[in-house]
């Protein structure tokens, strides 16, 4: 596999994530269990999208002083950033299930960051194993592409058809399982994964709800690297905007966590993203979309719905307002 980034960029780049891992397991660690607020969340997704189009500006100009050329750091710079906003739309959908996960089990605030830095680390494990697979079978067989476009369309059909609908985890086949071969406490023992009850060893709740957010780390990769590759095949683009986006998944959810119901439309506007996809993925040897046009397509669909979101949602009532500000999270 191929790629137009030089050795010392992928050295930053591996810097930069280290940090920023060592800034959430430490640094943030000292905070101990305690809620993370809307303003706080904010401005820490601010600070991770700023991070993210500064690489950007360095790989533009890192793929310039490479090659020498203008138009190719322009596109490939295009390449990543439209890669980008696919990988972080596409997170949105997974946060609404951590909602439903962390709600379903009824997980405390304070208790919900710390699951969610547990699963970022192991989303960008299983991402940068799943890209290299995926970089080497698109390299050996070419065909595969149109796997990957046909995938992202059903995907798409079905994520429309299931929208709107509250998914029921009583149901979920990996939750029957985990009951069945592992005794749960009924209570959380603060942040503990394992707690001791009659002498005995048993998981906590909280070491239920970390699996289910494996097991959706894993659902979410399948979905979201071959969307990448319908961009670019270029394994450092593909690498380094899945975990950028990745990167502020746990500010991100504390942030939707509380305008979720504003943007219930969403997830149609995703389903039309993975069928525009995947489209372009099974056209790629009939007429190639221009990354431009993608990237319009792509931003152009996610401003719509939110817009319709916001539109047609429901006014609230004077009790849920008065509710609302008192919500210490505002």
């Amino acid at each position: 596999m191929e790629t137009i980034a030089p050795l010392w960029l992928w050295a930053i780049f591996v810097v930069i994530v280290l940090v920023s891992l060592f800034i959430d397991f430490v640094v943030l660690k000292k905070q101990g269990a305690q809620g993370v607020g809307v303003k706080q969340a904010l401005n820490w997704s601010l600070v991770w999208i700023a991070l993210s189009f500064l690489f950007n500006c360095l790989f533009w100009w890192a793929v310039r002083d490479t090659t020498g050329s203008v138009e190719i750091a322009n596109t490939k710079s295009l390449e990543f950033l439209t890669g980008y906003l696919i990988e972080k739309s596409l997170a949105v959908d997974n946060i609404f299930v951590f909602l439903l996960i962390f709600t379903y089990f009824a997980v405390p605030p304070e208790f919900q960051k710390r699951v969610l830095m547990i699963g970022i680390v192991g989303a960008i494990v299983l991402r940068t194993i799943m890209i290299l697979v995926g970089g080497w079978l698109l390299a050996e067989f070419h065909w595969i592409l149109y796997v990957f476009g046909g995938f992202l369309i059903l995907t798409g059909v079905k994520m429309w058809l299931a929208a709107g609908q509250e998914p029921d985890l009583d149901d979920n086949p990996a939750l029957k399982l985990l009951r069945k071969v592992l005794p749960v406490s009924k209570n959380y023992d603060g942040e503990k994964f394992w707690t001791v009850e009659n002498g005995k060893k048993i998981a906590t709740p909280l070491f239920m709800v970390i699996c289910l957010i494996a097991l959706t780390d894993v659902i979410f990769a399948v979905d979201s690297i071959p969307a990448i590759f319908a961009i670019t095949s270029d394994p450092f683009i593909v690498l380094t905007s899945n975990v950028f986006a990745i990167l502020g998944l746990r500010a991100m959810y504390f942030l939707l966590a509380a305008v979720a119901e504003k943007f219930h439309l969403l997830n149609y506007g995703l389903a039309i993203i993975l069928v525009f996809i995947g489209t372009k993925m099974c056209l790629i040897d009939v007429y190639k979309i221009p990354v431009g046009v993608s990237l319009g397509v792509v931003v152009g669909i996610l401003a719509a719905t939110m817009w319709l979101s916001v539109r047609s949602a429901k006014p609230q009532s004077g009790a849920e307002v008065t509710a609302a500000s008192k919500d210490p999270v505002q």
